[in-house]
């Protein structure tokens, strides 16, 4: 969960990033010297063609134009960027750059505008260019700074972050990015030391906070991390945790008699790795009510029997404390040898299993590994660019004999299935999960499970299933550094990029464990198309109107199994 700052030009206000979302911006506005120059600089203003409906209707057929200042014009773009009506800024900027095409605080604007809207590469030449036409303009090269980062450019973030502290020792917001840009280079002593200097300039700035809070979570630092961690929620356009109440938040100390509230307040994989906290909760705190997604209840009430969920404010009834889910570790004195441990914790239900088992008996050899996958997040996940890979990335795996990959991804991401051609057969049932229990019964039925760090790696983990996680260069602070191993879930095999957007390496290391000897199993006599008679086969689909027709095929279709081809 990244927390970048940009500086448009703006009068004032902040506004940091979602704290469940990681890599959003803060948006801080520019506090270096203004437009003034330009005060007296006009443009052309809106014709008659540019006016909305209601300014026609009834206007005169010329409308007589009226000198605006660029700086008011500047002005109003930004204000609608920070209201996020982005297209109205878009249109400001583009007739303020088709008047002056060259004119740097414009373009400036204009990339900060772009980068907002997810257009990171276009964002990074727009200021590049305002850079060239004003070299001493430090705002830009501030704000290149964290654009290069989103855009995995980690050097030229550090060189143009660098150049803005030689001109200012104490810039706030540099140092705050380079602490983000250092992290991904797993510079953590450079980026501790970056979100330390912030924070002497800035003691109460959240954000600085909560990045040196995950720069010492990853170094399993975690008495002074789960302090610092407690700063996620006055980041600035972070979601109240709950709606205002007077009661306090949970001490961690015994609450007999009470009702304490537990808020499952972060992502679904977070909820399932805190969860393992309740039963300590429950031995201090007999009344706890958890309010979390309905689609999670059935994995929280595992936890502790009798427990009551809710799942939407109105229906919570009177409690005398609250606190995270996340804010757990903290209170329980968690360090790395006292990480609850007890694994499995979860199970999965024995009627769904035996249904989905023989759902699979039905459609693969009883005689082949059956390795589940998962290649992406969440799409909306800001920082899914490094967390997520490609279908085609777990090629070194598909080419493996006496293996099926069962796809066990939901989302837009299973779209990539309709261009599956590996030798593995791919069954894809993603479409057909309806919840977590789904889930839990299909990886209880497989030998492994393969996937990015998502929900679907905490509930293999926390079903004692093995799981192999494959892991950015700079990963989420729970995974900790080096090891191939967890402390949170013993069943699980980490494997991480060796370079920042490395998947190729780290699966191809997948790939060879997997034809480890002590993994093989026995060798079918038919190694290709180890699918059982009745499954349904996509069969060939290499020129263009075949892909087509096979994308619409996998569209219509619910369960299917893909490749699987002798070549």
């Amino acid at each position: 969960m990244k927390e970048y700052a940009l500086s448009p030009f703006c009068d004032e206000g902040s506004r940091p990033r979602h704290i469940p979302t990681r890599g959003q911006a803060e948006v801080l506005c520019d506090r270096s010297p203004s437009l003034n120059r330009h005060d007296e600089k006009s443009l052309e203003p809106l014709t008659s063609d540019d006016a909305s409906p209601g300014l026609q209707a009834g206007a005169p057929s010329a409308i007589p134009k009226v000198p605006v200042p660029l700086d008011e014009l500047l002005k109003v773009a930004a204000e609608f960027s920070e209201e996020g009506r982005m297209s109205e800024a878009e249109r400001i900027l583009g007739h303020i750059l088709s008047a002056a095409p060259d004119e740097p605080w414009a373009l400036h604007q204009k990339g900060v505008l772009l980068f907002r809207m997810g257009r990171h590469e276009a964002a990074a030449e727009m200021i590049e260019r305002a850079i060239s036409l004003a070299p001493d303009a430090m705002l830009f090269r501030r704000n290149l700074c964290p654009i290069y980062e989103r855009l995995g450019r980690y050097d030229d973030a550090l060189r143009v972050g660098q150049q803005t502290l030689d001109r200012d020792f104490d810039d706030f917001q540099t140092l705050h990015n380079l602490a983000v840009t250092h992290y991904r280079k797993l510079e953590l002593d450079q980026s501790i030391a970056c979100a330390r200097r912030a924070l002497a300039l800035d003691p109460a700035a959240p954000g600085p906070h909560f990045e040196l809070a995950e720069a010492l979570l990853l170094r399993g630092q975690f008495a002074e991390g789960w302090r610092e961690y407690e700063w996620r929620y006055r980041i600035a356009g972070a979601p109240p945790l709950l709606p205002p109440n007077n009661r306090p938040q949970w001490d961690g100390a015994p609450l007999p008699g009470a009702t304490l509230l537990l808020i499952a307040d972060q992502g679904f994989g977070d909820t399932i790795q805190f969860c393992r906290y309740i039963p300590w909760v429950c031995a201090r705190c007999p009344q706890v009510v958890v309010v979390a997604d309905p689609l999670m209840h059935p994995v929280i009430r595992q936890t502790h029997p009798g427990l009551e969920l809710v799942g939407h404010w109105d229906r919570c009834p009177p409690f005398d404390a609250y606190c995270p889910l996340t804010g757990l570790p903290r209170l329980h004195g968690t360090i790395l040898d006292t990480i609850p441990s007890k694994v499995p914790y979860l199970h999965a239900d024995p009627a769904r299993t035996a249904a989905w088992r023989a759902r699979l008996q039905d459609l693969l050899q009883p005689d082949i590994r059956r390795i589940g996958i998962v290649w992406a997040g969440r799409s909306t996940h800001n920082n899914d660019l490094n967390r997520s890979m490609s279908l085609s990335a777990f090629a070194p795996i598909a080419a493996l004999d006496g293996v099926a990959l069962v796809s066990l991804q939901t989302g837009p991401a299973q779209g990539a299935i309709a261009n599956y051609f590996d030798r593995a057969p791919l069954l894809n049932l993603g479409a057909e999960i309806a919840d977590f229990a789904d889930t839990m019964a299909i990886i209880e039925t497989l030998d492994l499970i393969v996937t990015v760090d998502t929900a679907v790696a905490h509930l293999a983990g926390a079903m004692g299933k093995p799981v192999w996680i494959l892991l950015p260069y700079a990963p989420d602070w729970r995974w900790l550094l080096e090891r191939s191993d967890s402390p949170w879930y013993p069943t699980a095999r980490l494997f991480r990029q060796p370079s920042p957007g490395d998947w190729a390496s780290a699966a191809r290391r997948v790939g060879e464990a997997l034809s480890e000897p002590r993994l093989q199993p026995q060798r079918l006599e038919k190694p290709c198309n180890q699918i059982s008679p009745g499954a349904s086969l996509y069969q060939g689909g290499r020129s263009a109107p075949d892909r087509a027709a096979r994308a619409k095929r996998w569209m219509r279709s619910k369960t299917e199994i893909s490749g699987g081809l002798c070549r």
